[in-house]
């Protein structure tokens, strides 16, 4: 990575912890881009260069997160089904990152629920991510998958992710153990994906 590349990464990181701790203190709604990118220390122009919007802040691994997924799809091994698939995507990104628990994804999940800017781009957000891996998915398995049947996988996949986190956003304080994340959003999947993992159809 170039000495470019690192400061840009850096100035992402600087924006995102400092949107964190701005919303944390004054709340979404109260707070600017320009407060953002006053406490990150850039111009709100600059910002833009980074973020296309504030309700893109709280999904900074979005992307990284789908590639994971298309990756794994790219990467699979011999026998290995869609399922497996899928899951050792999910522990790839567990490893790499701590987009499912902590601050951040706490404040994600509560504007999710309250803000329906928050909702509405969480939403478009599944969406996109859904069909991108359910395409390659099927791309990939044409013997065992079709669209419909990649499409459904998939979005039990997801919709596994995202109940065990909702359940978590009861007791915050859980949301800052990656441990208790982990276990919660592995039980949720492992039933989730069970009859593809067992072969059923």
């Amino acid at each position: 990575m170039s000495l470019r590349d690192r400061k840009r990464v850096r100035t992402r990181q600087a924006l995102v912890e400092a949107a964190t701790a701005l919303f944390e203190r004054d709340g979404y709604d109260e707070t600017t881009i320009a407060d953002i990118a006053a406490a990150a220390e850039i111009g709100t122009r600059t910002f833009f260069s980074y973020f296309p919007s504030k309700e893109e802040l709280l999904f900074p691994e979005s992307d990284a997160r789908v590639q994971a997924a298309v990756d794994a799809i790219a990467d699979r091994r011999p026998h290995e089904s869609p399922a497996e698939v899928l899951l050792r995507a999910l522990h790839r990104v567990g490893d790499d990152s701590d987009d499912l628990s902590g601050r951040l994804a706490a404040l994600r999940l509560r504007y999710i629920r309250d803000i329906p800017a928050v909702r509405g781009r969480a939403l478009q957000i599944q969406t996109d991510a859904q069909g991108e891996i359910a395409r390659h998915l099927a791309a990939a398995f044409p013997e065992q998958l079709d669209e419909v049947g990649a499409a459904a996988l998939t979005g039990a996949f997801v919709g596994a992710i995202t109940a065990a986190l909702q359940v978590l956003l009861a007791d915050v304080d859980r949301l800052d153990d990656p441990a208790a994340v982990q276990a919660a959003v592995q039980k949720a999947t492992d039933v989730a994906l069970r009859p593809w993992a067992t072969g059923a159809p």
